[in-house]
């Protein structure tokens, strides 16, 4: 299964698509470090006995039950991640 939006919806006309696939892939890694840190914060909260709820509860279900690329992709179409310093199609660069 695809994910959407598709890369065409990504690029805007604006950006190349090995653009979107690295920003895409940062984004990735920046919603795996998120769920990484809640998933700590967690394991010591149920480890100091500091809440008696089930480790599922205690991580956004965002990070704990979507893949990280189809999270990144999302924030990219809705611009909650933005391209920077990136060459777009037609040679400038955005900042």
């Amino acid at each position: 299964m695809l994910i959407q939006p598709s890369i065409v919806d990504l690029t805007k006309e604006k950006y190349n698509a090995y653009t979107i696939v690295i920003a895409a892939a940062k984004g990735a890694r920046m919603v795996t470090d998120e769920y990484v840190a809640q998933r700590e914060r967690a394991d010591k909260m149920i480890a100091a006995k500091e809440t008696d709820k089930p480790l599922h509860t205690l991580i956004e279900s965002e990070y704990r039950d979507e893949k990280s690329v189809k999270v990144a992709v999302r924030r990219l179409h809705e611009g909650k991640f933005v391209i920077t310093n990136a060459p777009n199609l037609d040679g400038t660069i955005d900042n």
